[in-house]
């Protein structure tokens, strides 16, 4: 196994952006990561740069005014990168699905490697998706 790739599976950090939610799936990604659920256990860490994440997690869907945003932030990464769209609304548009102002989900956007579903998604599901993705990481 290749040490850089285990390393990067034992460590993702992650950054949340928010594309104009209702903020049911944000406040679910931070109870994710609280000490109840406990995200941190599988190295999960919450970051506040682009440049300095693995994992972009976005929740809501993709508006018009935002697209150009999300868009800029996921090229700040470093790559390899990877994306988790948190909700229905980031999944598909949810309920604002063909609205004059939406893109729809974030894979109209960005490539998505993991999509969690749900009004508001679980933190439990979240987790779910965090381990997929680590499991994906890994290879």
């Amino acid at each position: 196994m290749n040490v850089v790739k285990w390393a990067r599976s034992k460590s993702p950090w992650i950054i949340h952006f928010n594309t104009g939610s209702c903020n049911g799936c944000d406040i679910e990604v931070v109870a994710a990561l609280t000490p109840k659920f406990d995200l941190e256990r599988f190295g999960v860490l919450l970051k506040g740069s682009p440049r300095h994440a693995d994992v972009i997690v976005v929740t809501g869907p993709v508006t018009n005014q935002v697209k150009e945003r999300l868009k800029r932030v996921y090229e700040q990464m470093p790559s390899p990168k990877f994306v988790m769209a948190i909700g229905t609304c980031a999944c598909s548009g949810g309920v604002f699905k063909d609205c004059y102002n939406l893109c729809q989900g974030v894979d109209k956007v960005i490539p998505v490697d993991i999509y969690v579903p749900g009004c508001a998604a679980s933190p439990e599901a979240i987790i779910d998706g965090a381990a997929k993705l680590l499991k994906k990481i890994s290879g």
